[in-house]
């Protein structure tokens, strides 16, 4: 018993000469004394203390937050008290929080442990809320998305004596985290039944609208989002129709496909396209109107933002969001510049090439939601996840459309002929001599390669896109048209999707020659036109539909077809599940047959393999189901090179 009490003084902060105690100038030493050594001795000895020593420590504080929601719903009110120490005490004590300091050292000279868990809480909501030292006070106002994040840290739990939440707030957690289908009435004009899923989207937009937050609705493809925000709309106006106006931010594309959609859903809703010459919208934009929906694409809005500088909107809603998911362009500029109550952003796939589109997105939703850039690709996977659940609504189709029929995919493996194999390995060996040549420079590298890798895909579509006078044929292409007489032999109708719009041509040439008619559609089909051909086509006229990639991979309804193929593979699987959902949607009565194009050997089966190995992360961020692909990098490009030169040799 001796030698541990021996042990304690010896080990303590504080040293002893004689019968006196000798400490050092660091007050955290005479802290770490009186709150540890004293107690330890304690458990071995009766400890005696002149008067006052005692009660160094102070053990009567009770520290309590206090959250509460203002009567506009604008902002979050978040208070933090300590019951028992003086009010003018008070921020100092936060002060000490937010440096991260195990104490504080009152003026009666006594020592407020700040090592317990309701202190360690302050500690983090101060953290999280980034609140400088010279800017913490007892009382803060913060935005409406900080309630959930605090909460969470809060333990999440119910109310005790160190947390306090008003009826307000509690009523926030639950509009948020709870949809009730007795919250909110569908507008009495909606011409339009919604499914079970679709009233819990109506309510969650209506919910986060309450409060003026934001969130992104990124339901699997073909389940509705669009007839749901119109919903949202059509109640918000029936509610107020003096209400600010309302913008659809959309890919040009797509602005007559909203204008159709509203005025099918929600007639009653005076609608205006802000398209057309730049002194056309500017005539538009100078008599906007309360009560008005406007639409307008990316790149007019990226064009004509300054003009909207005194325009202040209900609600934007954002339409194929992974438009702005690089931060820096002018389109993502343009967007967040809009005054506005709050953005919902609409898209089935969130996520397509890196986490830092989600952080971009919600920089444009909510500002200040998520941390920096850089402190934000610290923050755990799960933690991001339990931060976006409350703003981010993701349904499947598996799992809510169970009378959707199926989708059936199938990967058709064609072969080289012998004058492509020809062309192939010799731009193969062209590539890696090009290599040699840039001696070690990484930027003319990469170049080189990614231009390598376009001439590789494409010779294997076809290599007349770039051979002049190519007189041989094409294995892929002989065995598309074999796919595509089987398909109209058994009354099938067909999408055929490629990224090289000169393909496009090879086909279309080769389908009239054979006297089939059919629909084309690139990126310079004007949107109108766009609109017309897929309402024609989901009528019964024409059989084949041709669509380039990147402009049709969004937006567009063709329940028509029961088939798809994919002539050429894209390295993101997510623009490749795009494509198949413009068939595999609400409404579609038939089994989906997706054909996959792969040459074998080829650096095709390569894109194949590096699409099942990058199929991770937004299953951990959103929901199951969801893809993404992570950019290549130039070691994985080269890899990509050598495995094919391998395969050929053998």
């Amino acid at each position: 018993k001796e030698a541990r009490v021996m042990n304690i003084i010896e080990s303590a902060p504080v040293h002893f000469s004689g019968t006196k105690m000798v400490v050092n100038k660091q007050e955290k030493d005479l802290y770490q004394f009186y709150y540890r050594t004293i107690p330890k001795l304690a458990e071995y000895a009766e400890i005696y203390m002149e008067d006052g020593l005692e009660a160094m420590v102070e053990d009567n504080v009770r520290p309590v937050t206090t959250l509460d929601v203002s009567s506009d719903n604008d902002y979050l009110s978040v208070s933090f008290d300590f019951k028992g120490i003086p009010e003018e005490e008070v921020q100092n004590v936060l002060e000490s929080l937010r440096e991260k300091r195990s104490y504080h050292r009152l003026k009666n000279g006594r020592f407020l442990s700040l090592e317990s868990e309701n202190y360690k809480q302050m500690e983090d909501v101060l953290q999280m809320l980034e609140v400088r030292k010279k800017d913490v006070q007892p009382n803060m106002q913060v935005p409406l998305y900080r309630g959930m994040q605090i909460y969470d840290i809060l333990g999440a739990g119910a109310q005790d004596e160190h947390h306090k939440f008003s009826r307000s707030f509690r009523e926030l957690l639950t509009d948020i985290t709870t949809q009730s289908e007795d919250s909110f009435s569908l507008p009495k004009g909606l011409k339009a039944e919604l499914r079970d899923y679709q009233l819990t989207g109506f309510e969650w937009m209506k919910s986060l609208a309450k409060y003026n937050l934001g969130g992104i609705l990124a339901d699997d493809m073909g389940l509705g989002k669009t007839v749901q925000t119109i919903s949202f709309l059509a109640s918000e106006l029936e509610e107020n129709p003096n209400l600010k106006p309302v913008l659809i931010v959309t890919p040009a594309s797509l602005l007559y496909n909203w204008q159709s959609e509203l005025e099918k859903f929600a007639p009653e809703i005076p609608v205006t396209v802000l398209h057309g010459t730049k002194q056309a919208r500017m005539a538009e934009v100078e008599e906007i109107k309360h009560g008005h929906v406007y639409l307008i694409s990316y790149p007019s809005l990226r064009q004509d933002i300054i003009h909207f500088a005194d325009v202040a909107f209900s609600s934007v809603i954002i339409d194929e969001s992974q438009a702005i998911k690089n931060y820096h362009t002018k389109a993502s500029q343009a967007v967040r510049a809009l005054k506005r109550n709050h953005v919902f952003a609409l898209s089935g796939t969130p996520l397509e090439n890196s986490i830092d589109e989600l952080w971009a997105i919600f920089q444009t939703l909510m500002p200040g939601f998520f941390p920096s850039l850089r402190k934000f690709k610290e923050i755990p996977y799960e933690n991001i996840a339990k931060m976006i659940r409350p703003f981010l609504l993701r349904r499947l189709k598996q799992d809510v459309v169970k009378e959707l029929p199926d989708k059936i995919e199938t990967n058709l493996y064609s072969e080289l002929t012998d004058e492509q194999k020809t062309i192939y390995l010799a731009y193969l060996e062209k590539i890696q001599a090009d290599l040699e040549e840039s001696n070690g420079n990484a930027s003319e590298e990469r170049i080189k390669l990614l231009a390598g890798l376009t001439r590789l895909r494409q010779i294997c579509c076809d290599p007349s896109l770039f051979v002049e006078n190519y007189q041989g044929e094409s294995g892929k292409l002989l065995q598309l048209f074999d796919t595509i007489q089987t398909a109209r032999e058994n009354g099938k109708r067909i999408l055929i999707f490629s990224q090289f719009t000169g393909m496009l041509a090879i086909i279309r040439r080769k389908l009239e020659e054979d006297g089939q008619s059919l629909f084309y559609m690139d990126g310079k089909t004007p949107a109108k036109t766009r609109l017309d051909m897929v309402n024609a086509f989901n009528e019964g006229e024409n059989d084949i539909f041709l669509i380039s990639l990147k402009a049709g991979g969004t937006g567009l309804n063709l329940v028509g077809a029961d088939t798809v193929i994919l002539y050429d593979l894209w390295w993101n699987p997510a623009v490749e599940e795009q494509a198949t959902g413009r068939a595999h949607r609400i409404g579609q009565k038939r089994v989906v047959q997706v054909f996959r194009m792969i040459t074998k050997g080829t650096i095709e089966e390569r894109i194949f393999d590096l699409q099942k190995k990058k199929q991770a992360l937004v299953d951990e961020l959103i929901q199951p189901g969801e893809q993404m692909l992570g950019k290549l990098s130039t070691e994985e490009i080269k890899q990509i090179l050598q495995l094919d030169n391998g395969r050929d040799d053998k």
